[in-house]
């Protein structure tokens, strides 16, 4: 289970959780606008935006679970099993694989509105990458400055929400995951009144009280309702360093702990990681469970016309500074 959220304060910055009981070897890779990209329908393309993001290298191929590219706009793939549904290929439409859907968009669009227009045509399909990677149950949020949309893939065909509250969990579909939001539009930052009765003096005992409500269960509902109310409560400065570290306790609300999402069989989901990529300057922040330190990548230092991939293993470990 997953959450992605898109924050601006000056600059937009883009990021996720990974929730999962396992790794799947994943490591920052940055696509270079030159590096020949193989789309199973849709043919190559050789010349494209470069992207950053993480991703599990499969064949010599990145499966981006989430990507910022050159321009600014961000995707995120999260689980969506259940609900997910892929169709054969159909003709006349641009028939892409769920595995290359975020370079499909990412290489080829500055901003969401592009997005939108590519989404008008296109076929998500059922193909697997290989026999053994059959397809993940996703879908998608797409968010640059200015706005964001979810894309789901469900039996009914494709569907697209605007996102007004930038975050994405799992399930429920986006539309339900929305509605829900009216069950706490009595929640607050400030202190409550007491509206309960005029008869009853009430007051309120400790700080905190007006997000009495505010679920804290590792479930995905509760999950977007909890990133949904920090985000838009959420006050930074403007600078680099108060704007990412703002960013990470947003996302830091929805954290999973070893021992909480018990899995059976000695397995717990844990947050296996969380990013956070400033689209404006192309840097690619993260955290580890077994890493609480940042660790920056910045895309921009290197050869952006480059033909082959560049790859960062994930750093593990805790890394801590002693002060004495």
């Amino acid at each position: 289970m997953c959450t992605a959220a898109a924050f601006k304060t000056k600059d937009f910055y883009f990021g996720r959780t990974l929730d999962n009981d396992c790794s799947y070897g994943e490591e920052i890779v940055i696509t270079p606008r030159n590096y020949r990209m193989n789309f199973r329908c849709m043919g190559a393309v050789a010349s494209h935006y470069a992207m950053i993001g993480m991703a599990h290298i499969e064949d010599g191929q990145p499966l981006y679970y989430e990507a910022v590219n050159e321009k600014g706009l961000g995707m995120a793939g999260l689980n969506f099993v259940g609900n997910a549904s892929y169709k054969e290929e159909e003709e006349g439409r641009d028939n892409v694989a769920s595995f290359e859907f975020i370079p499909w968009i990412l290489g080829q669009c500055k901003e969401v509105g592009e997005a939108k227009a590519l989404l008008g045509k296109i076929n998500l399909t059922n193909a697997a990458f290989k026999e053994t990677l059959p397809p993940a149950q996703l879908h998608w949020m797409i968010s640059d400055r200015q706005s964001s949309l979810v894309v789901e893939s469900v039996a009914e065909g494709l569907k697209i929400y605007e996102n007004p509250v930038g975050i994405l969990t799992n399930n429920p579909p986006f539309d339900e995951q929305m509605f829900r939001l009216n069950d706490y539009m009595h929640l607050s930052s400030k202190e409550p009144r007491n509206l309960f009765s005029d008869q009853i003096p009430l007051r309120t005992y400790s700080r905190g009280m007006g997000a009495l409500g505010l679920p804290g269960d590792l479930s995905s509902q509760s999950r977007f309702v909890r990133a949904a109310f920090v985000k838009s409560n959420a006050v930074s400065g403007d600078s680099e360093l108060e704007s990412v570290s703002q960013f990470f306790h947003i996302l830091g609300s929805v954290d999973q702990q070893k021992g909480c999402c018990d899995l059976g069989d000695g397995k717990y989901e844990v947050t296996i990681y969380t990013s956070c990529c400033n689209g404006d300057k192309g840097i690619y922040y993260y955290t580890t469970y077994g890493n609480h330190q940042i660790t920056a990548i910045d895309m921009r230092k290197e050869d952006l016309d480059g033909e082959e991939l560049l790859r960062y293993p994930v750093i593990e470990g805790e890394r801590i500074f002693m002060q004495n």
